[in-house]
């Protein structure tokens, strides 16, 4: 892979082109990288309103009706369902891992078998996550299994 940047004073904003002799998985999760860059999630954290960068979210969750942003180290509550989470995060790396979490792939540093064909995930904290049997297909192909 070759990777080439130019500056041309006269755009006014960047300009991403990839050229590749066909669209494979590499190509896809370079293209939702960049998707991902500037996404911004509104949440509360410690009673604090914050802008958090979609990237640095690992999973969210919904537990008893209110929706939960993880970080590396906090958590933030946010006023999103978990489906418009996944509607407005549709085309990057967060994928449904259960009814009740969406995760992100990118945060995603291991991946093994777990009981009754569930998947068990070690993600960049060091924290686990399971994915249920029903998304746990969608979740293999997308990490290229």
């Amino acid at each position: 892979m070759r990777l080439s940047v130019r500056e041309d004073p006269a755009l006014d904003d960047i300009e991403v082109t990839i050229a590749c002799p066909q669209v494979d998985r590499r190509v896809r999760r370079i293209v939702e990288a960049v998707e991902m860059d500037g996404m911004r999630l509104a949440c509360t954290v410690d009673g604090y309103m914050r802008m958090v960068d979609v990237g640095h979210v690992l999973y969210a969750e919904t537990v008893d009706g209110r929706t939960f942003l993880y970080l590396e180290r906090d958590v933030g509550e946010t006023g999103l369902s978990l489906a418009q989470l996944e509607e407005g995060l549709a085309g990057t790396e967060f994928v449904r891992a259960s009814r009740q979490v969406l995760v992100n792939l990118a945060h995603v540093r291991g991946i093994r078998p777990y009981l009754n064909a569930r998947l068990e995930l070690l993600l960049s904290n060091g924290e686990r996550l399971v994915v249920s049997r029903q998304f746990a297909p969608s979740v293999k192909t997308r990490i290229g299994f």
